[in-house]
């Protein structure tokens, strides 16, 4: 599997973060202070960040499980549960900690993922339940592959998007280069 897509939004999501950390805008530790608040009900880039390390985590929790050998299940329910997303902050010591968190877990997910797995093993399907917002957008059995793909394709970039959003001119400046 070419992991080449997933390293490359892994760079633009920890770019994001960056440039939003460096305006402080939208995060509540870290070296950028305290920002400009998010839209009500949306999250600030901290709560981002821990969200994409928890989904990372999963992620890896689930590729570990199939490289030896054994069944596992994909669930993003803790990604989206406010205590746990705050613990996480709390944990890491904040913005810099959980980009650093996510490089790691990036280097880990790509090295994984890629080269270590059979084709066999990347085709697993494994029992999946994703939500965003209450709604369940998924809740089947998805390919290995597919979920790792999917933070290639959708997640990571999508939440590239909604750091940018988090600067003051709304990203578009930050995104367009």
């Amino acid at each position: 599997m070419d992991t080449i897509p997933l390293r490359n939004a892994y760079r633009a999501l920890l770019d994001a973060a960056a440039t939003v950390a460096g305006h402080g805008a939208g995060s509540t530790t870290g070296s950028g202070g305290a920002g400009p608040l998010p839209p009500a009900g949306e999250w600030n880039a901290d709560q981002i960040l821990a969200h994409v390390a928890i989904l990372n985590a999963t992620t890896l929790a689930a590729v570990s499980t199939i490289a030896m050998g054994a069944n596992t299940t994909y669930d993003n329910r803790m990604a989206l549960d406010t205590w746990t997303i705050e613990r996480l902050i709390t944990l890491t010591g904040g913005n810099a900690g959980l980009r650093e968190r996510i490089r790691l877990q990036a280097d880990a997910l790509c090295a994984l993922g890629g080269p270590a797995l059979s084709d066999a093993e990347l085709d697993t399907p494994v029992p999946t339940r994703l939500l965003s917002k209450d709604t369940a957008l998924v809740d089947a059995p998805v390919p290995l592959r597919d979920l790792i793909t999917g933070l290639a394709e959708v997640e990571l970039p999508g939440h590239t998007r909604q750091l940018l959003a988090l600067l003051p001119s709304g990203g578009a400046a930050e995104a367009a280069t």
